[in-house]
């Protein structure tokens, strides 16, 4: 028995490792798969589980639809498969290996790793990760843009009599404590502790210049924390 359906990627397994296939092709796939929005040439599946799945044909393909969720979440969720009963399993995959002529089949041999062979998993392997690092960079420069884009714009609106860094730069390490506990931020009086003597560690004139100076000088504040400082204290 053969069904047609859309099944989830994270539910479906392979046992031809992804490094077996060139990073290139897969990417090239991957952004065919997102664009027509799905495989002309379905998966071929068998159900291990409740819910889970193992490839019986189509390993590149299973491969680029992985990429594709990795790469568009949203539209690279569901795969177009073919799910068989284990009873024609072996059926299935003689005829799969008609219809791909000389293409590998479910049931691949592996052939003895060579040199070379093994330099191309490798190169395979880092493509990947330096392609997934280049991604999480671009993330974090867009979310560090973000908060520099958030605190710029709460320093605009902030009125000079309630300019927070102001505040930052003349308060006491009492009066911190305090003010950063009426704000209900965490680790009050340590921070404050650190704010100050971050502060005095300051040559010249001992005070921050802007509030990025202020996340660099002191140890343990984030970036969030800080917008909630400009927040909280500008409206008190």
């Amino acid at each position: 028995m053969i069904n047609f359906s859309l099944v989830d990627v994270k539910s479906i397994s392979s046992d031809v490792p992804r490094s077996n296939f060139s990073e290139a092709n897969l990417d090239t796939l991957a952004d065919i798969i997102i664009e027509s929005g799905g495989l002309i040439r379905p998966l071929i599946i068998k159900a291990t589980g409740a819910e889970s799945y193992s490839v019986v044909d189509g390993h590149l393909e299973y491969h680029a639809a992985v990429r594709a969720k990795e790469k568009n979440p949203r539209k690279g969720e569901m795969v177009n498969a073919f799910v068989i009963s284990p009873k024609i399993e072996d059926t299935v995959v003689k005829q799969a290996e008609v219809l791909r002529d000389d293409e590998s089949s479910g049931k691949i041999v592996k052939p003895p790793i060579e040199a070379t062979n093994l330099e191309q998993r490798f190169s395979n392997l880092e493509l990947r990760v330096e392609k997934q690092m280049n991604e999480l960079k671009s993330e974090l420069a867009k979310e560090r843009q973000s908060v520099d884009d958030k605190l710029k714009e709460i320093q605009n609106l902030i009125p000079l009599r309630l300019d927070p860094l102001n505040l930052l730069n003349t308060l006491s390490q009492e009066e911190l404590s305090m003010k950063l506990q009426r704000s209900r931020i965490p680790s009050a009086e340590k921070l404050a502790k650190a704010i100050f003597d971050a502060r005095n560690s300051k040559k010249a004139k001992h005070e921050f210049e802007d509030y990025r100076d202020v996340v660099k000088s002191v140890k343990g504040l984030g970036d969030k924390t800080i917008v909630t400082i400009i927040d909280e204290w500008s409206r008190s």
